[in-house]
């Protein structure tokens, strides 16, 4: 790795004036990058690890932000050593994008819907370079060809929509890289993606940084990635940097209980925990606000929560015995994609392609697979949300496939479901309260709104939430709170079974903790059945009893979840498996045995 530093941030203070205090989202940090180096920058939502790389760049709206104090100084090979907090909008311009570069979140919203994804990245390289625009073209042809995208030439006439969440990841990669950047800015471009995508842009940023030798800021929660891409990484929390140091000692050594708290509660692949541990085991806050540190080790808390594997099989015994409450059959949902002269579907997409299961009374079945192989309309077809091809669905006995759809509105108060995204989940213009007690006055749930309101404030406070947020709107809360408000409102109607569709994977490592801790002691307490569908295998493995591995429409194996990650009996299974950022002691030794060689090959070329 070269030395030569390329950003320095020196006691940096951003701030948001808001009607009643001005709040410091990033409080007096400090530290540097150098060219060809990769710094992470990791904490929760609200940390202010996002707010960092947006005043790096100047993108801090003004109101109600600004840049109160601080240096950050960028050393320039062709401009020579600035402090870019003191630049002009204008002077900014010509480092924005052309020597400062940034890949941000959602692609969807970062890409402008109206124009291609060639003409896109053709602005970008047009407005710093100055080329013909047959050249940009050809710049742009050769630059989705670099990030890996199929068909670039057809994909560069491709509207964003066109296209998947992995492809604008890469249409966004290639833009970023248009104009050969000394630091790529990564704010958490890889957190809605299935593990196999992710494990390939991150490759991928990993061999255009040695290509071009950039510096690379790299802002995530999860602490996984971190340990494979990073060089070194800055822990912040609540607007401070909590520790720093190089990849290694914070991973074998961390000092501070944040940082143990972040590394804790991702779930562990090599063994079985009935909870997992969360920020709050290693850190409190009294009653004024104060935080108390603790000073035990990550293997103390989590020592308390193993399963062992007699005590699973006892309960599997008892669990298998039971008549199952849902059964699939040859369920098969197909969608036309042509149609014949006289309307008739001549090609479909099988979405679901001959599935059957059973799923037993109380049993989590976890279901696992990339974007796109069927597992979200297999769990819409099964509460016949999307109506089915062929196949049979059971539901406690009773044949569900065809009946009409007012008796399956009847079926539906003991099947719920919790969605993805919860903010499009609520209604923004109705309080949660309102949200929550809607479903019970459709399936005429008490007499009366007094003892719904009272069920409510009962609900609420179940899933840690305050009776006090009844009368608030959705856009009030935190995500994590909003899928806590998801989860009271599929309780509200007392049902026996609920499929969770990715109702973590938007989520913070350590709100993901408290949100699966939850859906697990909610399940021990009402007596719930549920699917799980992730796409995060280790997100999967520690919440079900059994788990359905699927590609394609179709199932590629099926069994005991810890069974089949430690014998995976297909190549789809082990390819999932091998993706997964494990962030072990073991993994990251590899990961810096590998950079050292391609960095010591990259410099002999």
């Amino acid at each position: 790795m070269s030395k030569d530093l390329l950003l320095e941030i020196r006691n940096l203070v951003t701030e948001f004036k808001t009607e009643d205090e001005i709040v410091k989202a990033v409080n007096d940090i400090s530290f540097s990058l150098h060219r060809g180096e990769t710094i992470g920058i990791v904490g929760e939502s609200g940390s202010g690890k996002s707010v960092t790389s947006l005043s790096a760049m100047r993108l801090i709206p003004s109101p109600p932000g600004r840049i109160a104090s601080g240096e950050i100084i960028y050393h320039s090979k062709t401009k020579g050593t600035v402090d870019l907090a003191k630049l002009t909008e204008k002077e900014m311009r010509a480092f924005r994008g052309n020597e400062i570069a940034m890949i941000f979140q959602e692609p969807m919203t970062s890409l402008n819907p109206v124009y291609t994804c060639g003409d896109q990245v053709m602005e970008a390289i047009m407005l710093h370079q100055k080329v013909t625009k047959q050249e940009a073209k050809e710049k742009t042809i050769d630059l989705f060809k670099q990030v890996q995208l199929p068909r670039p030439e057809g994909i560069f006439d491709t509207y964003p929509h066109q296209i998947s969440g992995g492809q604008k990841q890469r249409v966004m990669i290639a833009m970023a890289m248009s104009c050969n950047p000394s630091i790529l800015i990564a704010d958490e471009p890889t957190t809605a993606l299935d593990v196999t995508v992710q494990k390939t842009i991150l490759d991928l940023m990993q061999d255009l940084q040695e290509k071009h030798d950039m510096g690379i800021m790299f802002i995530t929660h999860d602490l996984g990635v971190i340990a494979e891409l990073a060089d070194k990484v800055v822990v912040m929390y609540k607007g401070k940097i909590v520790e720093q140091g190089n990849v290694w000692d914070i991973f074998s050594n961390p000092q501070h209980p944040y940082t143990k708290g972040l590394l804790a509660c991702r779930p562990p692949l090599n063994r079985r925990l009935h909870w997992l541990p969360t920020v709050a085991d290693f850190m409190k806050t009294d009653e004024q606000g104060v935080m108390t540190e603790s000073n035990k080790t990550i293997e103390e808390v989590t020592s308390k929560f193993i399963v062992t594997k007699d005590d699973r099989t006892k309960a599997h015994t008892e669990l298998y015995a039971k008549q199952p409450i849902l059964q699939v059959k040859d369920l098969k949902t197909y969608f036309p994609i042509k149609k014949g002269m006289f309307g008739k579907a001549t090609s479909y997409v099988k979405a679901v392609d001959d599935v059957s299961f059973d799923v037993f009374p109380g049993e989590t079945l976890g279901l696992v697979g990339e974007s796109g192989c069927g597992k979200t309309t297999l769990g819409r077809t099964i509460l016949r949300l999307i109506e089915p091809t062929a196949g049979s669905i059971t539901f406690k006995s009773r044949d569900i496939t065809n009946i009409p759809q007012r008796n399956m509105r009847e079926m539906r108060k003991d099947m719920q479901i919790i969605f993805q995204d919860p903010y499009s989940s609520l209604n923004p213009r109705i309080t949660i309260g309102e949200a929550i007690m809607e479903p019970m006055r459709v399936h005429s749930i008490f007499e009366n709104d007094k003892q719904r309101k009272e069920k409510v404030m009962e609900l609420l406070k179940r899933v840690n939430m305050s009776e006090l947020h009844f009368y608030r709107y959705p856009h009030e809360f935190s995500g994590g709170q909003r899928q806590r408000i998801c989860i009271a409102r599929a309780l509200s109607l007392n049902p026996q079974f609920i499929i969770c569709d990715e109702s973590v994977s938007a989520l913070d490592v350590s709100i993901q903790a408290q949100v699966l801790n939850l859906l697990n002691e909610l399940k021990k307490e009402f007596q719930f059945t549920y699917i799980f569908i992730s796409h995060d295998l280790s997100v999967v493995k520690f919440m079900s009893d059994r788990m359905v591995v699927m590609n394609q429409g179709k199932i590629e194996e099926m069994g005991d979840a810890d069974t089949i990650y430690a014998n995976p009996q297909t190549d789809y299974t082990r390819k999932l498996i091998s993706a997964i950022p494990k962030g072990e002691l073991g993994d990251i030794k590899e990961a810096m045995a590998r950079k050292t060689m391609r960095r010591a090959a990259s410099a002999m070329v």
